[in-house]
């Protein structure tokens, strides 16, 4: 069948459809060669998938034959796809180590008129990869740039982890070292709402380990080699999951999803006059509402007004 809105036509093999430049435009799909038109000039970021390469677009296939050149973090890992696809598009190298110098050629390209595609190792381009400082400047420099949604880790964890999704927070990789991962996760902790963190196998224990003594008795879902023949997800507490993990180091890809913290019992009225009225004979109504409203979370607004209230009636009742 062919695909619908993407502008790409089923053909014959044996009648191959060349660039000016004699590259064919085309990918195979079902042993089918699908013929495409060369793709808009400008940078387009194509997410691929993170594991099963079933879950790759029909438009991200078309974008990546058509394109002039694609930009991606390991070759290696991005012809395995686009051998799958039969596509034969030149790769190059964009990633953390070489962005400094490898932006300026890419950037150079655009400017040419070319279409170039940015890809990761896996999943949607930008999240934990050099990618948003190619498209600011491809953006400062007048460029277009689009987006072509898809796979991404972070989301399929999310999905599966039964945990609320109302609110959350992507944090990347905690740092390596436990001093500075013990420190990011009291900032984490502050956060009200479901983190969602990446991690590699051999520091997944210690890493719980550290959750769960900086968050204390959450909810975790250990999400491990999504979409692939090995999906796994584990759910339980983070001590107990510490535990299990403990003198393990599990292989592949793996995306931690934390609840979020309990919500704190908000004052009763009489409680909260007492804070506020405790501030106030320390520190300036302004500063007084300020420090309730970090200690209970509640609204400045609302506290501000009480503590006029409060402030009031200690002046009338001050003695004349």
């Amino acid at each position: 069948m062919t695909p619908q809105g993407t502008g790409a036509r089923l053909h014959d093999m044996s009648h191959p459809s060349d660039d000016p430049a004699g590259r064919p435009r085309r990918y195979s799909l079902d042993g089918r060669d699908v013929e495409v038109a060369r793709t808009a000039p400008g940078l387009h970021i194509v997410a691929t998938p993170i594991g099963n390469l079933g879950d790759i677009t029909l438009r991200a296939l078309e974008t990546l034959a058509g394109a002039d050149l694609i930009a991606c973090e390991d070759t290696r890992i991005t012809r395995k796809l686009l051998d799958r696809f039969v596509i034969g598009t030149s790769l190059t190298p964009y990633h953390d180590h070489n962005a400094a110098k490898a932006r300026p050629m890419l950037l150079r390209r655009l400017a040419e008129g070319a279409a170039v595609a940015l890809v990761s190792d896996a999943g949607t381009p930008l999240i934990s990869d050099p990618g948003f400082k190619l498209v600011r400047a491809a953006q400062d420099a007048g460029h277009p740039v689009t987006a072509l949604p898809g796979a991404s880790a972070a989301l399929a964890a999310l999905a599966v982890a039964g945990l609320p999704t109302d609110q959350f927070f992507f944090a990347g990789f905690l740092p390596p070292k436990q001093a500075a991962r013990r420190t990011r996760i009291t900032e984490l902790g502050r956060i009200p709402a479901t983190l969602v963190l990446f991690e590699t196998g051999p520091r997944l224990a210690a890493t719980l380990a550290d959750l769960a003594t900086g968050l204390g008795a959450r909810e975790v879902a250990i999400c491990r080699e999504l979409t692939k023949l090995h999906e796994e997800v584990r759910r339980g507490d983070l001590a107990a999951l510490a535990q299990q993990y403990s003198g393990t180091e599990p292989r592949g890809e793996i995306v931690l999803v934390i609840a979020p913290p309990q919500a704190a019992a908000q004052p009763s009225a009489g409680e909260t006059d007492t804070l506020l009225r405790a501030a106030l004979a320390r520190v300036s109504l302004k500063d007084a509402v300020g420090e309730v409203a970090d200690v209970t979370g509640m609204s400045r607004r609302e506290l501000y007004q009480r503590a006029l209230a409060l402030a009031k009636e200690a002046d009338h009742a001050a003695p004349r």
